[in-house]
């Protein structure tokens, strides 16, 4: 499903007559009801104690009404204090103090009221706050319930038993909130992504929640199956709950549940505030021993069913709590390989990570119809993993990964707090810290082990904890019962705990040649490399007139040695795009406007991210095997001309659509290091009887060499090599090779077009540093530029398919065409003079044709009853078109190919 969305997430004003309406509170037990608004207001402006704020009848007048998990800033533009903060540099305005100074270095107050409903006997009222930036000061009803020494820390989540304090009925409820700096506390920092939200997100980022239970609480559901392997035909299930008796007698309680079909029963006798882990096992329970259990299976592999577990307490024969959890039934163990590389392995195979690296909005802003849009574009991009360093989400983002298949290898960050006690002069821990930091790893534990999705944890990033933290990390995890792999850090380092991480580190971060990824050494298609790419990733030119002023845009093609703020911190070495824009200029030809030098971005972009999927493609079989890539990044916090797949508008252009291309289930691709043609196959699932098609072209599209290779079986999460191009005499500096791939009855899988040249990317080893490797000589691409212009001819349908449009794109060549039709991009607009349909998801897009070749592509999008949707076409030598997009009869329609 493809959800509609408004891009980017606007900065309106929140309507007061909801934001101001206290939450409902159900009063039954069990409940677990989220705080919807808040208003908040600064500490300058509201300088009475939080025991008359927190007071009935408080005046509120000019406080600012907030959604329930908005930090400070998101609620600002929530009501639309600041305008067009991701145009150009305006956030700079917010940075810059007013004449009261810094509006973000002093305590902010939240302030809300929730309602009661009369409750039965017994029932007791909690209050859970789910992560704070940095601290807060919590008062309910006039009464301080905790201080900000005790709820502090992004990640822990806290529990508070609020009954003696609260009534049936209109209750206030007051956050102090302390300010917080990632470099000084254990909170959310952002390196080179992005510039530093000017609140450092200060706020109850994941929300507070109202619970309600009787005497005994019911905490912390798990389900830990373990698979019989490799037949995956029995599952032995272990489930556990922790019940907490909140009151001043004992209690005898019965732990009732159904999981797998299974009923669970047990009685237990409880002291005054005891709190007991009830387990149920094959042993107590021998139904929790499954007899061909479904199975989870990552993307492309499987299928991804959930299993479902539900308890419930009694006391004295009246519920007192309930509680639930979704699990998958999957085995996930990583090992090191002969030569030292980490390698996971789901249901006993072996998998190629393929993945990129998560960032959530710069404001923490929840939006979850986004969210749902960016995990359709991943499953779009055939990528397996996303990599979380820090930012960690909450549990609709692992759900979401739950269903979708999409493996999660989630983290804290580098180069903060997080990390500083790993390096030597970073900010010195302290008592509190250490609790912070155990708080949160067990907080994290419990969120996380549950979801099938999720398939390690890296305790350290740039560099793993020291020994005492590290000890406290995995004996905190091993407390909860982790049943996953726990890994040292995403860089090449160990811990006494955890051992080797296995991964690699080394770079690239910046511009490097697609031939780069097939090298042996550094950043290389070799191991596991945690986060790498080429550094930047154009958006296209409607994106770019977006987020950049006149002068940003001249500067972006003319001045490559000017800082940019959408690039990175201005400390940082990626602020400036000249390594890229070099490279552009030597291998394409120096840029002569802001649309030519998208364009070739555009091909760039392309071809590099293909490259560095392919090669760890390549590899996956080998002697020196690549076992997981990580491209840097996913997405983007905020728009940026740096480190993403799609950009923050979820436009998809050049470096999502060579991402896609090779990460195809049944693929073929070129190799840039030997010339060899290789296949590759993703799924589980062998190939038989493939049909393959090798074309090598002049730039003038004369056929330089064919050959074709049909009856070629391929085996499941395997690779093949086919053949090795010969030398071939005749190529002009520039040429193509044309790739095709189909099944055994000759229906296209895939298809592959690379632009190379005879003079290849040499590059300058030995002066690598640890973002970029220099070339000694660029490949010369630059004939590309006098391709006469390209005749192509576009045929366009739409129907509607429930909630989306489907549009249905044939792009042909006439056969009496003079050139190739390169790299023709598609898009859509909802009318004529409309805004593009976006998010979408096509089937292909970025195309090459050559005279008498055809290519049918599918989008999806979100449906419009308005008008018909234009198609627009054009490409590096193909004139832009526009068509309206015909109506196609809604039954019986012909469906678009998928290649």
């Amino acid at each position: 499903m493809l959800l509609a969305l408004a891009l980017p997430m606007a900065a309106s004003p929140a309507r007061a007559e909801s934001a101001y309406a206290p939450t409902p509170v159900d009063g039954s037990n069990g409940a677990t009801t989220a705080i919807a608004h808040w208003q908040i207001q600064s500490s300058a402006k509201a300088q009475q104690g939080g025991a008359e704020i927190s007071s009935p009848g408080f005046p509120t007048q000019g406080w600012y009404p907030v959604s329930g998990r908005a930090t400070v800033m998101a609620g600002l533009l929530e009501n639309g204090i600041y305008k067009d903060v991701f145009h150009s540099d305006n956030l700079r305005a917010v940075e810059e103090p007013d004449a009261s100074g810094n509006l973000f270095v002093i305590p902010w107050w939240y302030r809300t009221e929730f309602t009661l409903a009369k409750g039965a006997p017994g029932l007791r009222t909690l209050l859970r706050t789910n992560g704070m930036i940095a601290s807060a000061d919590v008062w309910v009803n006039g009464h301080l319930v905790a201080d900000h020494a005790a709820v502090a820390g992004a990640y822990p989540v806290h529990e508070f038993d609020v009954t003696r304090w609260v009534h049936a009925g209109t209750n206030i409820l007051a956050l102090r909130v302390h300010p917080g700096d990632p470099r000084k506390s254990l909170s959310m920092g952002w390196v080179d992504w992005n510039p530093t939200p000017p609140d450092n997100n200060m706020g109850p980022w994941r929300g507070v929640d109202i619970v309600q239970t009787g005497p005994v609480e019911l905490r912390f559901p798990q389900v830990t199956p373990a698979l019989s392997l490799p037949d995956l035909a029995h599952a032995a299930l272990t489930v556990n709950v922790e019940a907490r008796n909140l009151d001043t007698v004992a209690h005898e309680t019965t732990i009732t549940g159904e999981v797998a079909g299974v009923p669970l029963r047990q009685t237990i006798r409880l002291a005054p505030g005891q709190t007991q882990n009830v387990s149920f096992s094959p042993k107590t329970d021998p139904g929790l021993d499954l007899d061909h259990p479904k199975v989870w299976w990552p993307v492309g592999m499987g299928a991804h069913p959930l299993y479902a577990l539900r308890m419930a307490a009694t006391v004295d024969g009246k519920t007192s709590d309930r509680t639930a959890a979704a699990f998958g039934v999957r085995s996930v163990d990583s090992r090191l390989t002969a030569q030292g590389y980490r390698q996971f392995l789901v249901n006993g195979k072996p998998i190629l990570i393929r993945g990129a690296g998560w960032a959530p909005d710069m404001f923490l802003r929840d939006d979850p119809a986004r969210m749902e849009a960016e995990f359709s574009y991943i499953r779009n991009l055939g990528l397996n993993t996303i990599r979380s360093e820090g930012k960690l989400e909450d549990t609709r983002f692992y759900e979401l990964a739950d269903r979708d298949g999409i493996m999660i290898l989630a983290g804290w960050e580098c180069c903060d707090k997080w990390e500083s006690a790993a390096k030597t002069g970073g900010e010195p821990w302290n008592a509190a810290d250490e609790k912070v930091a155990e708080d949160s790893m067990a907080s994290e534990a419990r969120l996380l082990r549950n979801h099938p999705s999720v398939i390690g944890f890296l305790i350290g990033s740039d560099n793993a904890p020291p020994p005492a933290l590290a000890k406290s990390y995995t004996d905190t995890l091993r407390a909860a019962d982790w049943p996953l792999p726990v890994i040292s850090a995403a860089s090449d380092q160990a811990t006494a705990e955890t051992g080797p991480s296995g991964m690699k580190m080394a770079g690239p971060y910046d511009w490097i040649p697609p031939a780069y990824w097939y090298a042996d050494k550094l950043g290389g298609a070799f191991g596991f490399d945690s986060e790498v790419s080429a550094g930047a990733d154009i958006p296209r030119l409607e994106d770019l007139q977006r987020m950049l002023s006149p002068q940003e845009q001249e500067a972006l093609w003319k001045y490559p040695e000017l800082r940019q703020y959408h690039a990175s911190a201005a400390w940082s070495p990626f602020a400036v795009l000249t390594p890229f824009d070099q490279a552009l200029a030597r291998r394409y030809g120096a840029p002569t406007s802001l649309a030519d030098y998208v364009a070739k971005a555009q091909l760039d972009n392309y071809d590099n991210v293909r490259a560095q999927f392919e090669a760890f493609n390549a590899h996956m079989d080998a002697a020196k095997p690549s076992t997981g890539v990580i491209y840097w990044m996913l997405n983007n916090a905020w728009p940026s001309l740096h480190w993403h797949l799609y950009d923050y508008y979820m436009n998809p252009a050049g470096a999502y659509f060579g991402a896609k291309k090779a990460n195809e289930p049944l693929h073929i691709q070129y190799a840039y290091d030997t010339g060899a043609i290789v296949l590759v196959n993703h799924s589980s699932a062998d190939g038989h009887g493939l049909q393959a098609g090798i074309r090598v072209r002049n730039l003038d599209g004369s056929l330089r060499y064919e050959r074709r290779e049909q009856g070629i079986d391929l085996a499941g999460n395997h690779t093949k090599t086919l053949l090795t191009l010969p030398a071939i005499a005749g190529l002009s500096r520039t040429y193509f090779v044309e790739l095709t791939l189909a099944d055994a009855d000759g229906k296209p899988v895939s298809r592959n077009v690379y632009w190379l040249s005879t003079l290849p990317d040499q590059l300058d080893w030995p002066h690598s540093n640890w973002y970029l490797t220099p070339l000694t000589q660029y490949a010369d691409l630059t004939a590309l530029q006098s391709l006469p212009a390209a005749t192509s001819e576009v045929q366009a349908t739409v129907r509607h398919d429930g909630a989306e449009d489907v549009a249905t794109v044939t792009l042909s060549v006439p056969a009496a065409a003079k050139a190739v039709a390169l790299f023709q991009h598609v898009s859509i607009r909802r009318s004529a003079d409309g805004p593009l349909a976006l998010p979408i998801l096509w089937s292909d897009n970025d195309v090459t044709l050559w005279p008498g070749e055809s290519l049918t592509l599918t989008a999806r999008y979100a449906a419009q009853e308005t008008e018909a949707p234009v198609i627009e076409v054009r490409g590096w030598n193909v004139p832009a078109r526009s068509i309206p997009a015909a109506a196609e009869p809604p039954a019986g329609a012909a469906q678009g190919t998928n290649h």
